[in-house]
């Protein structure tokens, strides 16, 4: 059918774009002139701006992995759901080096958490169009259910923002503490994923 098109190549592009979004964040580094580790004090705001960063992304690389094992196709509504979140996610590099030459100062770190409340709105928006491609009787609507990490991370981002201006330090926990929540990937839906790959499996043996 031409209206749809496989995971693999979906998961493949946004592979990419993630990987040269961390590229890029690196690239902020500079290499000090000196030899001492005096010379490093100067990168300390940039080392945990991009640590922070980093692991946003990577978790969004993780839990996008898991999104997409829940079908094996996709249409039209699910790549543009899919770009929307990209689109949030490519911003994070220019927050990243905003936030750490500033060193947290309060518009950087108000803008860096818009766009992770942003980019989490998105993935769920995301959620919600694979969910709606399946007929809402796939794997990922059983996963899911009410989806409490989705809304508690909104609402945590929701009280991060404000803070942003009032003591930016607690902002920037918050953002540490939605990374916690998302750190493992949901256990319920790799044990539906491997009951899937089981039933899969046992099919494929009987049939032989």
């Amino acid at each position: 059918m031409l209206s749809r098109m496989t995971t693999n190549r979906l998961e493949a592009f946004s592979d990419g774009v993630i990987a040269i979004i961390i590229t890029i964040m690196v690239l902020e580094f500079k290499v000090p002139q000196g030899q001492t580790l005096a010379e490093l004090l100067p990168l300390k705001s940039i080392f945990i701006s991009y640590v922070l960063c980093f692991a946003m992304l990577g978790i969004y690389w993780n839990n996008h992995h898991h999104l997409l094992q829940t079908t094996k196709f996709v249409n039209g509504t699910v790549m543009w759901a899919n770009l929307h979140l990209l689109f949030w996610l490519s911003l994070v590099p220019f927050c990243n080096s905003w936030m750490g030459q500033t060193s947290f100062a309060a518009l950087p770190t108000f803008v860096f958490g818009l766009v992770l409340f942003l980019s989490a709105i998105a993935f769920t928006v995301l959620e919600k169009m694979i969910i709606r491609y399946e007929k809402e009787c796939g794997i990922l609507a059983q996963a899911i259910g009410d989806g409490r990490k989705e809304k508690a991370s909104l609402l945590i981002y929701f009280i991060a923002l404000p803070m942003a201006w009032i003591y930016t330090p607690i902002s920037v926990a918050c953002y540490f503490i939605v990374a916690l929540i998302w750190l493992v990937p949901d256990k319920r839906l790799e044990a539906l994923l491997e009951q899937q790959e089981r039933e899969e499996y046992a099919r494929t043996k009987s049939n032989l």
